[in-house]
């Protein structure tokens, strides 16, 4: 895979701003979601699965996927678009 490193930045809920490092992104059924983790740990990190959505002033935001049939079906389809290096577990 090439070493193509994408980092974003979040705002959390107390104003923090917090980097994560875009390792896949897809759309799925005309959403978007990216697959995330801490930027800063090259080992081992803990990875979240974000879904876009649009606020009520049209800005995209990004939100963490908790519904578990959701995060199950697009957990399988990263894990299907990422080499086999990585190790998706729910």
């Amino acid at each position: 895979m090439a070493e193509n490193k994408k980092t974003i930045m979040f705002t959390d809920e107390n104003n923090e701003q917090i980097a994560f490092e875009v390792l896949e992104q897809t759309t799925i059924t005309g959403i978007n979601y990216l697959l995330v983790c801490d930027a800063h740990d090259e080992e081992e990190s803990d990875a979240f699965i974000l879904k876009e959505i649009k606020n009520n002033d049209d800005d995209i935001v990004y939100d963490e996927v908790i519904d578990d049939i959701e995060l199950q079906a697009v957990a399988k389809v990263f894990g299907e678009l990422l080499d086999e290096g990585f190790d998706i577990q729910l």
